[in-house]
């Protein structure tokens, strides 16, 4: 792994840990060269599903433009990285494990707002709003009464 700060060729691992249900590993690393330290994330690159995008377009799966999708959502919430991760690696587990060459984006929005959901449901508004185009402020009730709706119903469950 060379150095981001100097370009060195020679690193060590300082310390290394599972992280996103055990779909990653992160590693503390430091330049022996001029001592910088850094994190890195290994993981299993796997084959995914192209995403069919509305407008019929085929593109393939990216992960930074749904890294980027959890993030505007999720930006000035209590959300750990770590939880954000996992988000992540739960989604393209969910792809991956379709077996489809190809997926319609609409599944891979409705996995994004049900992982937000359980995540933090301010954040699950939020890209409920950009995902389904809300038009005014009755939309948005209408999808705090149904969160507010669910809440209730699990909480009569564990009671």
């Amino acid at each position: 792994m060379h150095c981001p700060f100097c370009q060195e060729t020679d690193t060590k691992v300082i310390d290394s840990r599972l992280v996103a249900d055990g779909g990653q590993v992160r590693r503390r690393r430091e330049c022996l060269s001029c001592k910088e330290r850094f994190t890195t994330f290994e993981i299993a690159e796997l084959l995914m599903p192209k995403i069919i995008k509305q407008d019929g377009k085929r593109e393939p799966f990216n992960e930074d433009k749904l890294r980027n999708g959890f993030q505007r959502a999720l930006e000035k919430r209590p959300v750990s990285v770590e939880d954000i991760e996992s988000a992540i690696n739960n989604v393209k587990i969910y792809l991956q494990a379709l077996g489809e060459r190809e997926v319609d984006s609409r599944v891979v929005g409705e996995k994004v707002m049900d992982e937000l959901r359980s995540l933090d449901q301010v954040a699950y508004v939020r890209f409920a709003s950009v995902y389904r185009s809300f038009q005014d402020i009755s939309e948005f009730q209408e999808e705090i009464n149904r969160l507010q709706k669910k809440h209730e119903q699990i909480g009569d469950i564990n009671s």
